[in-house]
């Protein structure tokens, strides 16, 4: 047998163990997880909203869903769910089994919050629950070992507002079982703006936000290009759905 492929099969074998030990683990702990659902069919699901379907158009869900890897039985925490559009396409994927809590501040919105609130009352949201807690103490009482936590555009909200960043990131960190996953995306700024336009432009710096989070003991251990836009001049606010926006994703794992 050739030396390559000696150390082929020895490759194979060493991962296919890995792999075993860690389908022991996850069958051990307190929730099995399944394999991936079909995203797509998922969207596809005739007691989705009109308002959401729209909302996939701009949004384009499934590649965040794919790179997430959001499956059935998760112990998931969406940051700034707002009126709950990622919430309950995170409760979607979690069923049967998981649970996903649904992350607001008390002093939400009221349009918001009525919205979230009528979701919480749909078959769709059945393994949704709400979180109204501050962003810098997003934890409810007895939660820990998520599997993952999504924060999606809402951020570089919280440069601008009464949180205290370092230590959400921390509480964060701490809620996640190791090797855990936190995914944020976001509004992307120019090179050297920091923080400097999340108030103006709604955009945050990539490398800004990095660090801050990476300082709490995550690792960066993946970047979504998918929802990129090179067409984006970064000088107009984010919001705007008529204009081309870039935004990046990271996934950052808890060791």
């Amino acid at each position: 047998m050739g030396t390559m492929r000696r150390r082929t099969i020895l490759a194979t074998l060493a991962v296919g163990l890995a792999a075993g030990c860690w389908l022991g683990l996850a069958a051990g702990g307190a929730r099995a997880q399944g394999q991936a659902p079909d995203y797509a069919k998922l969207l596809a699901a005739p007691d989705r909203s009109d308002a959401d379907r729209k909302a996939d158009q701009r949004r384009d869900p499934v590649p965040f869903l794919v790179f997430a890897g959001v499956r059935p039985g998760m112990k998931v925490l969406d940051m700034g769910a707002g009126g709950g559009y990622s919430t309950e396409l995170m409760a979607r994927a979690v069923a049967p089994n998981g649970i996903v809590y649904g992350q607001n501040p008390a002093d939400l919105g009221a349009k918001a919050k009525t919205a979230f609130e009528a979701r919480l009352k749909t078959p769709a949201m059945q393994d949704a629950v709400a979180d109204y807690r501050p962003f810098d103490d997003p934890i409810p009482p007895g939660v820990h070992d998520l599997d993952l936590i999504t924060f999606l555009f809402y951020y570089h909200d919280t440069a601008y507002m009464k949180v205290d960043r370092a230590a959400m990131d921390r509480k964060m960190f701490a809620a996640l079982k190791p090797g855990g996953f936190l995914v944020i995306a976001d509004h992307s700024a120019l090179p050297g703006q920091g923080t400097s336009v999340v108030k103006t432009l709604h955009r945050i710096e990539e490398a800004t936000l990095r660090q801050e989070v990476e300082a709490a003991g995550f690792r960066v251990v993946g970047e979504g290009n998918f929802w990129r836009n090179p067409n984006d001049t970064h000088d107009f606010v984010s919001y705007k759905p008529v204009m081309p926006v870039d935004n990046f994703v990271l996934k950052f794992q808890k060791p």
